[in-house]
């Protein structure tokens, strides 16, 4: 049972998410996941869609996995379908961390092709996590359609998450290096790199890569 001093102190931490200093945010988080309640979880979500700091962001994603995934969950797949990118975003993100794969089918076509690349990446980021066994195949055709996306970062993140998925990528992936569009050969050519020389680099792989197309050699070379 919560008694009154316990209640004010988590009215207190509420308020606090809302503060206009990031250090108040920060620490009312950490307050709010030191002791969930899942009359926080809302609030939480709310504060994930619109808050700017990224370590603030991160501790509220914190919070959100110290409750029940039962009830968070359901939430966070809602989120997903919000209008705003952040609140898409920070709820994949969210989801990705819980690791409930009860949240599998709300990774879509469409959030894995976001036209905001930070929905994106942690739409990625989060169908590696939560993908069923046996769908891991129709995951990696799915990320493929995206290589020669972006700029370097973005790329990154998609080269990471196709490695994720272990050898199931590699035919893909492979056939990807024949492809029409160049910034898409070079890319499938890098990621190839990146799974036989993980300590490669992903600057010096995408280099490589490039220099590798120009010549015409579509990422045959070493294979």
């Amino acid at each position: 049972m919560i008694t009154p001093r316990e209640d004010t102190n988590a009215m207190r931490a509420l308020q606090g998410l809302e503060d206009d200093s990031s250090s108040v945010r920060l620490q009312s988080a950490l307050a709010v996941g030191t002791a969930p309640d899942p009359g926080f979880i809302g609030k939480l979500i709310e504060r994930c869609a619109i808050e700017p700091e990224f370590y603030v962001r991160e501790m509220l994603t914190w919070a959100l996995t110290r409750h029940a995934a039962s009830m968070t969950v359901p939430v966070l797949v809602d989120e997903v379908r919000s209008g705003r990118a952040q609140a898409r975003s920070q709820a994949l993100h969210t989801l990705s961390k819980i690791g409930d794969r009860r949240a599998w089918p709300a990774i879509t076509p469409a959030l894995l092709s976001d036209a905001d690349d930070e929905v994106a990446r942690s739409a990625w980021r989060a169908a590696v996590v939560l993908v069923p066994e046996g769908e891991e195949h129709e995951l990696a055709v799915a990320l493929a359609a995206q290589l020669g996306r972006g700029e370097r970062e973005t790329q990154l993140s998609l080269s990471r998450a196709l490695i994720a998925l272990g050898e199931v990528m590699l035919p893909t992936l492979g056939a990807a290096t024949t492809d029409p569009d160049p910034r898409v050969r070079a890319h499938a050519v890098a990621t190839e790199r990146l799974w036989r020389d993980p300590d490669a680099g992903f600057e010096f792989a995408i280099e490589e890569a490039k220099r590798v197309v120009a010549l015409g050699g579509a990422g045959q070379e070493g294979r």
